[in-house]
């Protein structure tokens, strides 16, 4: 007999679904492992929505007339669609322009009446808008920036000149004039002269200049880089500046002249001949230097015929001496100071 003993019916059932089971979870573990195939669908995807769609249905009224089977249902109204025609569409902007240019130029309330001239002093507004000549042309071919090119160039005593435009027909010109302070005669005819030096045509009387007498032209000045419409300076803003600064001690009734080697100077009226040269940074120096040198021959009684300081460190002086009544003999001497 053998030594195993033998299982019961009940113990061989529960030794076979033990075997079952593990086989069926060695076969689950491989198919979880395994890598899936992709399958390409050939036909469309149908969105599936989350909402339930709701078909609206057209609603019917029933109204009691006391007719029978009289029903009233909504009128049925489709709205035409348009098709954009772009061809079409840019035709009819480029009427509408068309129009519009004409109207632009050819309407009367575009047309400049005259143009309002600001800050004139000595130059009319008649001068200034026949210069401009916009009396009558339309606002929409006015040009500021050649106005004000054709202010300038015609008359060199503006300082600025602004033009600016306003629909419907407005032009307003806003000048600043130069300020002369030097009135410069030369042969037959003057000048006036500003501060740089920029002669312009005189215009009326102006009080305050600094009369000037000329026997030469000087030396011209430096147009400005920044401003290209300014004209050329007729003379160097140096020479204006010793002018002006000259000028307090001028005597009354007394004209300056200049003379292009000598400089500025006068004719005093006690008899004597003054040079002071070009050079303005000195000139207060000049200035001082003249009146200690005159202070000094009138406190000695003597008369000068000639006093040059056009070099403040060695001024001189010439003196007439009188030997016999037929004979005048000039004697020149260095002054000490």
């Amino acid at each position: 007999m053998s030594g195993k003993p033998e299982l019961t019916r009940a113990e061989i059932a529960r030794q076979r679904r033990a075997q079952r089971a593990a086989k069926e979870m060695e076969q689950t573990t491989k198919r979880a492992v395994k890598p899936m195939v992709s399958v390409t669908s050939r036909t469309p995807t149908i969105p599936v929505s989350s909402k339930p769609r709701f078909v609206v249905k057209p609603r019917r009224f029933n109204i009691a007339l006391g007719l029978p089977e009289f029903h009233l249902h909504r009128p049925k109204f489709i709205m035409p669609r348009l098709h954009a025609n772009w061809r079409l569409a840019s035709i009819i902007i480029s009427l509408l322009l068309g129009v519009a240019i004409y109207l632009a130029f050819s309407l009367p309330y575009f047309f400049v009446p005259s143009a309002t001239v600001l800050g004139n002093l000595r130059i009319t507004r008649e001068e200034i808008t026949a210069v401009l000549g916009v009396t009558g042309q339309s606002i929409f071919t006015v040009q500021p920036d050649e106005l004000e090119t054709r202010l300038r160039m015609n008359y060199p005593e503006l300082l600025s000149a602004d033009v600016e435009v306003y629909l419907p027909n407005h032009v307003y010109v806003t000048v600043k004039e130069r300020t002369p302070v030097i009135i410069w005669q030369q042969g037959e005819g003057y000048t006036w002269i500003d501060t740089t030096g920029v002669a312009f045509r005189p215009r009326g009387l102006e009080a305050g200049l600094v009369p000037v007498v000329a026997v030469g032209d000087p030396l011209p000045g430096i147009a400005p880089k920044d401003d290209l419409l300014s004209p050329p300076p007729y003379m160097q803003k140096e020479l204006v500046d010793a002018i002006l600064a000259l000028s307090p001690l001028l005597p009354a009734s007394t004209t300056m002249t200049f003379d292009p080697a000598q400089g500025l100077g006068w004719t005093d009226p006690r008899g004597w001949k003054t040079v002071f040269g070009t050079s303005a940074h000195d000139m207060p120096l000049k200035a001082r230097v003249y009146q200690s040198l005159v202070d000094s021959l009138m406190a000695r009684s003597l008369t000068p015929i000639y006093i040059n300081v056009v070099y403040p460190d060695a001024p001189y002086y010439r003196l007439a001496v009188i030997e016999t009544e037929d004979s005048v003999e000039e004697e020149t001497v260095d002054s000490g100071q």
